[in-house]
Formats: structure tokens, sequence, C-alpha cells
């Protein structure tokens, strides 16, 4: 009879310890899927571990992964900024570029809709040009940018220019209104156009970063040149239609002049 109990009390023990690693691989198991649902395809190991050590909702955990098929969660839309906070947000940004920017980069960095930030930067303007303050917001060059007035520009070049010699000379002036206008253009004509070599101030328009090139004529195969952004920049211009007509500036024969030296 003792060896009959002690056989039966072997077998419940046995059974006992199936039982026990039974529930040890299920949980494990359960470990396994949970971590694979949070952490996507990561090994078993690295999966437990990690499913074991790290509390649910915890700050940083990794969203649900693609594990069984199941995509990434989206990410929320930015929270959009309030008039004031948004207004304050593109002047404190417009104050340090350095060329005219985009509405699409603004509306990019900012996370807020392009027709918004277009719409924000309209208001601006209008309210600087209203309170009639010594610059003004304006487009230019494809982007915006802010720009002293026109009233003021005896005093900001004054300023600027004290002991100064950077000016563009004459010569090179009236060679960059000659590209400006009749862009795209070769050396040839704009020589012909002035009455006078121009090779050398063209080459220092280029190394000014006013004036680039853009091809070549197709019959002759010469250079042509137009300006570049950098010239509607500092003009405060958005686009080369914006230039003032020239028509009334220039002499009856000048078209004819150009063709018969040409």
């Amino acid at each position: 009879m003792t060896d009959e109990a002690a056989l039966m009390d072997e077998a419940a023990l046995t059974d006992e310890a199936a039982l026990t690693d039974e529930a040890a691989l299920t949980d494990e198991a359960a470990l396994m899927d949970e971590a694979a649902w949070t952490f996507g395809p990561a090994g078993p190991e690295e999966a437990v571990e990690a499913a074991e050590g790290v509390p649910a909702g915890a700050a940083g955990v990794p969203r649900r992964g693609t594990a069984r098929g199941r995509r990434a969660a989206p990410e929320p839309p930015a929270e959009p900024l309030d008039e004031a906070e948004l207004t304050g947000a593109l002047e404190a940004i417009l104050l340090v570029v350095d060329e005219p920017v985009s509405e699409l980069l603004l509306a990019e960095v900012l996370e807020q809709p392009a027709e918004r930030i277009g719409a924000v930067l309209d208001r601006i303007a209008a309210g600087y040009t209203a309170a009639g303050h010594g610059f003004e917001l304006r487009r230019a060059a494809g982007g915006w940018r802010l720009y002293t007035r026109p009233e003021y520009a005896g005093y900001v070049e004054r300023f600027v220019l004290e002991g100064q010699t950077t000016r563009l000379t004459q010569a090179a002036l009236e060679t960059l209104a000659v590209i400006a206008y009749k862009q795209p253009v070769t050396r040839s004509r704009i020589s012909a156009i002035r009455g006078v070599n121009c090779d050398g101030v063209i080459r220092t328009l280029v190394s000014r970063g006013l004036v680039e090139e853009c091809g070549t004529e197709p019959d002759s195969g010469a250079f042509l040149y137009r300006t570049t952004t950098m010239f509607l920049e500092k003009l405060g211009l958005n686009t080369i239609d914006e230039l003032p007509p020239l028509a009334p500036f220039l002499p009856d024969d000048v078209e004819e002049f150009a063709d018969a030296t040409q």
C-alpha cells in the first residue's frame, strides 16, 4: 500500500509540473505575442525582454507595429496655432531670413496649411502698410521678405554705404538694364545696343550673382544671359514682369540700330 501511495504522489507531482510548464509556456507565448504586437518584427528574445520591462502606455514606447499585417497608426495632425501665435512666429522667421522664403517652406516649418500662411502674410503686410512703419513685407523672387520703404531709402543708403565704394558703375548698370529687358540675350547684342564692348562688364555682373548664363543661341551658338533670382531680390520684385515699362525711355530707332550693328 505504501508503494502504491508513493506512485500516486509521484504521478500527482508530475501532473502538477506539466500544468506549471504549460502555464509558463502560455505566459511566454502571450508575452511574445504582445511584444510582436507592440514592437513589430523584433526577435523573440528582444520582444519578450521589451514586453517584460516596459510598462503599458509608457512614454517613448513605439506605436504598435506591422505584426500580423497591421499597419502603423498615422501621426495625429499638428494642433492649429492661434492667430496671434502664428503671426508672431512668421514675423520672427522673416526677421532672420537672408533671402525671400516661400509660403510652402513656412507652412512646412510651422506645420500649417499653405493657404492659411498666405492669408496671414497678406494681413501682416497690410497691417505694416496701414501703420506706416519704415519697413514693409512684400513678395519678392517667389517668396516673402521684409524690406525698407522706398521713402526712407536715402537714410538707409547713407547708413549702409557710408565709407564704402561697392556700387555698380554706370556701365554695369546700363548693361544690367539691357539684359533685364532683353533677356535672354547674347553678348554681341548687348554690345550692339550699348555701342561698346561689354565682355568685361558682363563678367563683373556674373561674379556679383546678378546675371547668369542660360544656354546658347540656336543659330550662332553664342551664350545667352539672363538676370538671376538675386537680381529680383535686390530690386524687390517678384517676377521680371514687374519691371517698369521701358518704351517711354528709349529712342524710336533703338531696335533698328541694334539690328543693323549685329
